[in-house]
This record gives C-alpha cells, structure tokens and sequence, in this order.
C-alpha cells in the first residue's frame, strides 16, 4: 500500500506546479477566445418575469424565443415546482415588448406577467465589481492574518495559491461553458475560506517542525515530513465534504447543480494547492533568500579578508631594501 506519510513530495514539486500551469493556461486562454458566459445576474437588457400555471422546460422555452427572434436571450426556470420563468433579452421598447408578448402566449400558451424591467449595464457593471472587491477584501485580509500569525513569506506563497484556485474555477466554467452567476460567486468566496484553512494546517505543521528540526535535516525533508503528517487528515476532510457536495449535486435541483459544481471542482483545487501549491512555492522563496544570505556573508567575508592578505605581504620598497641588506651581509660574509 502507497504509504503518503513517507514520499518525497518536495522532488515532485516541478511537476506540481507544471500540472497547475497547464490548467490555469488552457482556462485562460478560453476565457480569452470564448469568454465568460454571465448569467442573468450579469447580463443588462430587459428582464421579464413570468408564472405559467404549470411545470415549464428550459429547452422549450429557448425553442419559442428563437422562433420569434430572440435566441439570444438567457432563460432560467425558478421556483420548485419550476411554474416561473425569468427571460432577459437586449433592451426592448414598449411595443417590443409586446410583441415578444403575445409570440411567446402564441407558442407557450397563456402566462402571467410578474414583473417587466429594464437593468441597465451599469448594474451589472456595479455587481461585477462589487463581486471583484469582494474576492480583493479577502484575499487581503487572509494576507494579513498569515503574515501575524506565520510570516511574509507563508502569507504570500498562500494568496498566489488561492488566485491559482480561483483561476481553475473560473477557467473550467469558462471551458465548459457554464454560467457565471450569483451562485458561483458565493461558491468561489467559501472555496477561498476552505482553501486557505487547509492551507494553514499545513504551514501549522511545518512552524511546528522547524522548531524542533531533526538533526542533518534539510528544508525539503522537513516539508515532506510536515505534510505527510497532515495529508491524511486534509484528504480526509475534503473527501467527506465532497461526498455531500457530489449528493447535492446528483440529487439537487437545477438551481443548486451549478453551485454545487462550482464547489466540487473549487475544494478539490483548494485541497491540491494547499499542499502541491502552497508549500512548495514557499520552499523555493526560502531557499533563495537562503542562499542570497550565504551569498553576501561569503562576499562580506572575502572584503575583510583582503586588507589582512594585503598586510601580511611585504611592499615593493621594503623588498628592495630587504635585498640590498641581504645582498651586504652577503658580500661581508665573502670578506
């Protein structure tokens, strides 16, 4: 049996972060071609509400929009017994409206109107920043507590880890092709709280292992052993949580499966970075502060050393004169 506690994670670290470089990169690059799909909650244009008096189906819905010239329009089916619709479309004026009116009573049959607005792009602008900021006041305050409580370089290496988780969610949903919405938002802060809380059990366990390093024990060997105490219990924990995550997903309903989605594949990232990201990011940092510290006491060492050479060398004057006493003694020494 593969014994965790006992592998050199440390020796595999390129591997890691190479791995982690290849998602983030193919996430990055559809958000670059493709885009991001915005949901209703990000989307501008005319909002109409509507409550049939019987269970609709999404796919039925589009049908009749693009049979009367709005394909383009985002649908979604609310409620639990799934009777209201919410359809939002490019701005509409009163006529428009109207006729989108009476094409969809033409093909869906007869519905109630709830509500019928217009939400402009300033909205949806405000809410993706708002949306922004929160992730920024966060990651700042994470930034803040692990540097109190662990230090600059421990804080560091765990933001870069939580921007590399929340760059795979958004990439996979941008890959996939799944809506960007309220519910990813609230899915991607709590995989960012989850996250950061592995993380800390891990850098919990090295602090304490540094102070009570084993002698002839080098920084990598003392990360494999930090994190083969503790990757049990985070696999553990993430695994129990996705377990009831995966139920929720499979037995939820529509309105929950995105959300659902979004943690699955957020912990999952978060449990990997915490331990494949995080720390090794932080060994390679420490280890290069550690050898620029022996770089400039070895550079110190060889200043002060020069003058004492210079020293202890005779001057070309006094060679001169020592030769000619010599040269002297020599010639009396002949007499």
């Amino acid at each position: 049996m593969l014994n965790l506690r006992k592998l050199s994670y440390m020796k595999a670290k390129w591997v890691f972060i190479g791995i982690s470089l290849v998602i983030t990169l193919a996430g990055l690059i559809s958000m670059g071609v493709r885009g991001l799909n915005y949901g209703l909650d990000f989307q501008s244009g005319t909002r109409i509400d509507i409550s049939f008096g019987h269970q609709m189906n999404t796919a039925d819905i589009r049908n009749a929009l693009v049979g009367i010239g709005h394909g383009d329009a985002k649908v979604q089916v609310v409620g639990t017994d799934k009777h209201e619709v919410i359809i939002v479309t490019r701005s509409l004026s009163t006529e428009d409206r109207r006729t989108m009116q009476a094409g969809l009573e033409a093909k869906l049959g007869k519905f109630d109107v709830l509500a019928m607005d217009d939400v402009g792009p300033e909205f949806s602008k405000e809410l993706v920043n708002t949306t922004l900021l929160a992730v920024a006041v966060a990651s700042i305050g994470m930034l803040i507590y692990m540097t109190i409580r662990f230090e600059y370089r421990f804080a560091t290496a765990g933001i870069i880890a939580l921007l590399h988780d929340a760059l795979i969610l958004t990439g996979v949903f941008s890959l996939i092709g799944k809506e960007i919405n309220i519910p990813f938002v609230a899915a991607l802060l709590t995989m960012l709280g989850y996250s950061i809380n592995d993380t800390i059990v891990v850098y919990d366990r090295i602090r304490e292992n540094l102070k009570k390093c084993k002698k002839g024990e080098g920084l990598e060997e003392l990360v494999d052993r930090s994190i083969g105490e503790v990757i049990w219990r985070s696999i553990g924990t993430s695994l129990t949580t996705l377990l009831a995550i995966a139920a929720v997903y499979v037995f939820g309903g529509p309105t929950t499966k995105d959300f659902a989605l979004a943690l699955l594949i957020g912990i999952t990232s978060g449990t990997y970075s915490s331990i494949f990201i995080a720390s090794p990011i932080w060994v390679l940092w420490r280890n290069a502060d550690e050898r620029k510290k022996l770089q400039a006491k070895t550079a110190a060492k060889g200043k002060a050393a020069t003058p004492t050479a210079t020293a202890g060398k005779p001057s070309a004057g006094g060679g001169k004169k020592a030769s000619a006493k010599s040269a002297k003694a020599a010639k009396s020494t002949a007499k």
